[in-house]
């Protein structure tokens, strides 16, 4: 496309993703790496909520999650997922529709280690999305399992990452007066070459 060039130009979108990400992390004052995820229950009824993306590789962006919350079984049950990161002091968004598989393996083990213990300890408290009596039940079940598990809890089995493979990603840039420059890179399976499309406004 001769016309891609600037914050648009290069050949891998994971790389130009990257960028705008490290670009952001210098400008947002909050989370940076927020993103507004979506998915759909077994009725078709969509659900969007914030995540944060911890990670983008060389071929899938991944987040982490308790898989018996809302999001984990609607995604596990569909195996499909997309997100839109928005940053307002770059004025730019990134959109990604694609296929998501679990990351339950030794990366998921090290980056919950990595975690503080309070988050990790907390994972293992929380049955994320169902009913609460009180703030007063949940932090007696945090207190609780604090005893059990100690100063080094492993990995709960229900809690760790998906790794989402998109389809399509497309990059967008405010433009004056609305004109908008809008890319999109598109495929039909995972292991064919991108397609990019610049899009109308």
């Amino acid at each position: 496309m001769s016309d891609r060039s600037g914050i648009f130009a290069g050949h891998d979108p994971f790389t130009i993703a990257q960028q705008w990400l490290d670009e952001a992390s210098e400008t947002e004052p909050n989370d940076p790496n927020a993103i507004a995820l979506s998915s759909v229950d077994a009725d078709g009824m969509p659900n969007v909520r914030m995540v944060l993306l911890k990670d983008i590789e060389m071929d899938a962006f991944v987040f982490y999650t308790n898989y018996d919350s809302r999001k984990g079984q609607e995604i596990a049950q569909s195996g499909k997922a997309a997100f839109v990161l928005h940053w307002k002091s770059l004025t730019r968004q990134i959109r990604v529709r694609g296929l998501a598989t679990k990351e339950d393996g030794p990366i998921a083990d090290a980056y919950y280690k990595s975690r503080s213990l309070k988050s990790r300890i907390g994972a293992w408290a929380s049955k994320q999305s169902q009913p609460l009596e009180s703030r007063a039940t949940l932090m007696a079940d945090v207190a609780k399992v604090t005893v059990q598990k100690g100063a080094d809890p492993e990995r709960p089995p229900f809690w760790g990452g998906f790794r989402i493979v998109p389809l399509e990603i497309e990059f967008w840039s405010d433009g004056a007066f609305r004109l908008h420059d809008r890319f999109r890179w598109s495929r039909k399976e995972v292991d064919q070459d991108w397609e990019v499309t610049r899009l109308s406004p």
